[in-house]
């Protein structure tokens, strides 16, 4: 049985692994070697040590747990860009190859959404690299392609492609 909690700062290191690992089982395709090689453990840990050990309100992160196994997290708060008409957005989602497909991103995304409409929030926004087939995750879920931008990657140029909700309500009727 899979449980979702909210990540506590001692889930760092757990998370950490899972965001390299899938990182670059996602991203071998897609970006250069010399790209995907950027992201460590070392520098992926003290960037979710920072996060976790920060108090705020308006940003949030959920693990999902099986038999007290981390297998994947999301994390998020309010929207970076002011680009567009969203007010929070999904800053990472990964989940371990041998678990995806099973639902358990739908249901991090549903906690998430629950969470982001708690705090306030009524939409929702999230990047995904142009070329990566998750995207179609997102579209399942009826969110709509709403921008494109150049992204740097390392050394590399790649084209991100904005999807979001305008209503997180309506987000939240689908996953029920």
């Amino acid at each position: 049985m899979f449980s979702i909690r909210k990540a506590v700062y001692g889930d760092a290191e757990t998370i950490s692994d899972i965001h390299v690992q899938t990182w670059k089982d996602t991203y071998t395709d897609l970006l250069e070697e010399q790209d995907l090689t950027n992201m460590t453990f070392e520098n992926r840990k003290t960037l979710w040590e920072t996060v976790l050990s920060m108090k705020t309100s308006q940003q949030s992160t959920f693990v999902i747990e099986l038999e007290d196994k981390v297998v994947g997290f999301i994390s998020g708060g309010p929207e970076r860009t002011n680009r567009f008409d969203y007010d929070s957005e999904i800053y990472t989602i990964y989940i371990i190859d041998d678990y995806q497909k099973k639902g358990l991103g739908a249901q991090l995304l549903k906690v998430f959404s629950e969470e982001m409409r708690a705090i306030g929030y009524r939409s929702i926004l999230v990047w995904v690299l142009t070329q990566n087939p998750s995207s179609r995750f997102y579209e399942r879920y009826l969110a709509k392609s709403v921008g494109h931008i150049a992204t740097t990657i390392g050394e590399g140029s790649y084209q991100e492609t904005a999807y979001g909700w305008d209503d997180i309500d309506e987000l939240l009727a689908l996953l029920k």
